[in-house]
């Protein structure tokens, strides 16, 4: 009997050491960054409609802008330098008026952006008259055709 309640005082004190240590070790976890870069990715579709909740989705493609510009974008490159530059507001990457002609067909299509910029969630679309408008008025980031 003396020898179980010696064994349950030396576990009760390892248990006891290992809290002390644990909470160390949190303590110091806590203080060091959490990694080298804040996450910046997004799913970026094109849809036909006019409106995201309805728009028939045609094309969707991933957009990961750290470490190195990555996914399956066309150009992942120029759009998280774009994105950059404008600190990650995928509104402020759209041109309110372009040089190149377009015809006034209605045949809507919606862009939407939504996912993570330096550690900020964010969420953007934008619904433009047809195709050609789209592209005239879009930049890299939202250069999604057909």
């Amino acid at each position: 009997m003396r020898h179980v309640r010696t064994l349950g005082a030396t576990a009760l004190a390892t248990a006891a050491g290992l809290a002390l240590i644990g909470s160390a070790l949190t303590g110091t976890a806590e203080a060091a960054p959490e990694g080298l870069y804040s996450p910046s990715a997004l799913v970026l579709t094109l849809g036909q409609g006019d409106a995201p909740g309805t728009a028939h989705i045609v094309r969707a493609v991933t957009l990961s802008c750290a470490p190195t510009p990555s996914g399956t974008h066309p150009s992942p490159k120029a759009a998280c330098a774009e994105l950059a530059a404008s600190g990650g507001d995928l509104g402020a990457l759209t041109v309110r008026s372009g040089d190149r002609p377009c015809t006034r067909e209605w045949a809507p299509v919606t862009i939407t952006g939504d996912g993570v910029w330096q550690g900020r969630r964010i969420s953007w679309s934008e619904t433009y008259a047809n195709t050609c408008v789209q592209r005239a008025r879009t930049a890299s980031v939202a250069a999604l055709a057909f």
